[in-house]
């Protein structure tokens, strides 16, 4: 059921809509159609701001309704080919220029974390954010050891906002499941739980910290990626102190092309860090849009933002793996029976059905460069194949799908000409050859040697009571046998009786008949 607070939420969503002069928007849904001619009785009907570019209302909307929506919008920002160019362009903004709040109130939340005063903690801080964006803004800063630093502060009372938009959600989720026929397939649940549990991992700077130095760790003296430092001793749950790095934003295209960056390989080696990520390290940046990544000239990466990341099981992992090298092979009945072995579709599917379908909708894109990709066709496409074949949405591979559509949409932007599947196809098949190889199975034996040396001691006791269970479970089985057998001679017994007592009872009846 729908709460008050849900309620009053639409409510406030619909009216920012309104005020942005959004209204086409909230009259055409089928809620609100009835009252759309009562809108001229609005003040804000007549007050919204109708000079502006409909791209900038549009983007001020989002900022007003909040953090999730400003996700939406930052997601949306990174495919310039599903959206008209002045509304991609504008919601560029919204990756690290949202409005920013007060440097005071950042530096009072500072404060109250480290416990001490901006100027015990450092020599120099800016009040004057760098960058602000959904979550958090960034001041820059410098240690009394001379080191540069920005400091990260969270946002002020956003887990109200976001908890009352993630209820929502569930709300929507919920009538979904009851009215929707795709709801099943879909499982709008499961998806909401999966954005929340990232979505709340955000908010808390000591779980981005401790992302930012694994994948620190994973990418240690890398010639590809690079990871700042995080300063444990200025990090707590709303502040984090990390290094400070110097870099061309990668959205900044022209100034990249100004300076000498390599295009060409600054496109491969995303594809690499995304599959090596995944594969190898099995620990991902999830938020990879472009205020979040930056390009040490001529061809080298520098990630921030860590507040969303991702793993999978080894099974998926492995899943997976198979899949996108079956694909690249265009191996389309492979990927049909692991989908089915998988129960991504049903059993009862048709292989050749489904492998018909995969071929019609992968084979067009397969040797051209992504400039030739029609990516809206494709989702399309994919939407139609999955709904007929009713393929079931998998929530914790939610986070992967949306890396790999940043991936994608930032080497459609750097390097449109770049050939996607003859850059990850060689990554994979190394991948596989790794893993899979005689050699890695016995190096892995060999890793877990050790662990299986420590329980060589209990092997003869272990060895005695399994010897010692199978002998008894063999006299507990000849018990049962002998019982059985006794049960049945006593089933039979008690037949012939009751056949006997018929056949007595019948003629003591007969007789009594005749004498009569």
């Amino acid at each position: 059921m729908f709460y008050p607070r849900i309620i009053f939420r639409l409510i406030h969503i619909n009216w920012v809509l309104v005020s942005h002069g959004l209204d086409e928007i909230v009259f055409k849904t089928h809620l609100f159609r009835p009252v759309r001619y009562f809108a001229v009785f609005s003040p804000g009907y007549w007050l919204k701001p109708k000079t502006e570019p409909r791209a900038v209302r549009i983007r001020r909307a989002l900022e007003d309704l909040g953090p999730i929506y400003v996700k939406f919008g930052q997601a949306l920002s990174t495919r310039k080919d599903l959206l008209p160019e002045d509304i991609a362009d504008e919601l560029v903004k919204l990756q690290d220029r949202v409005p920013p709040f007060a440097a005071e109130t950042a530096r009072k939340i500072i404060e109250s974390e480290l416990g001490m005063s901006i100027s015990q903690a450092f020599a120099k801080f800016e009040p004057e954010p760098m960058a602000s964006a959904s979550v958090a803004q960034v001041h820059a800063a410098e240690l009394h050891d001379g080191t540069q630093v920005i400091v990260k502060v969270l946002r002020p009372d956003i887990e109200e906002g976001i908890q009352s938009d993630i209820g929502l959600l569930y709300e929507l989720a919920r009538i979904a499941e009851k009215f929707w026929v795709d709801a099943k397939r879909l499982r709008p649940m499961e998806v909401v739980a999966e954005f929340e549990r990232s979505t709340l991992d955000e908010l808390d700077l000591l779980r981005e910290a401790a992302n930012a130095a694994k994948l620190r760790r994973n990418f240690e003296h890398s010639e590809i990626l690079y990871v700042p430092e995080i300063y444990w001793d200025f990090s707590r749950r709303k502040v984090m102190v990390m290094e400070r790095i110097h870099g061309v934003p990668v959205g900044e295209t022209e100034r990249l092309k100004k300076e000498g960056a390599d295009f060409k390989l600054l496109a491969e080696r995303g594809v690499e860090i995304f599959f090596t990520q995944v594969f190898r390290d099995n620990f991902f940046h999830a938020d990879m849009h472009p205020g979040n990544i930056f390009v040490d000239l001529p061809a080298k990466y520098i990630a921030v933002d860590f507040g969303i990341v991702g793993s999978l099981s080894l099974t998926d992992q492995h899943y997976l793996a198979e899949n996108f090298l079956a694909f690249f092979n265009r191996d389309y009945r492979k990927v049909a029976q692991m989908h089915v072995e998988s129960g991504w579709v049903d059993s009862s599917t048709r292989i050749e059905e489904f492998e018909s379908a995969i071929r019609s909708v992968c084979e067009p894109i397969f040797e051209k460069p992504l400039k030739d990709i029609s990516f809206g066709q494709l989702l399309l496409r994919l939407f139609q194949t999955a709904r007929r074949f009713d393929m079931h949405v998998q929530p914790q591979l939610v986070l992967l799908q949306k890396t790999l559509l940043n991936i994608e949409g930032l080497g459609r932007q750097l390097y449109p000409d770049l050939d996607l599947w003859q850059t990850a196809k060689p990554f994979l098949e190394k991948w596989f050859k790794e893993r899979m190889s005689p050699k890695a199975k016995i190096t892995k034996l060999f890793k877990q040697f050790p662990e299986v040396a420590e329980h060589f001691p209990e092997i003869p006791t272990l060895l005695f009571k399994t010897l010692d269970n199978a002998a008894n479970s063999q006299k507990r089985a000849e018990n049962q046998q002998r019982e059985l057998v006794l049960l049945r001679e006593q089933m039979e017994a008690q037949h012939r009786n009751t056949l006997w007592s018929i056949y007595i009872g019948a003629i003591l009846i007969s007789l009594a008949v005749l004498l009569r």
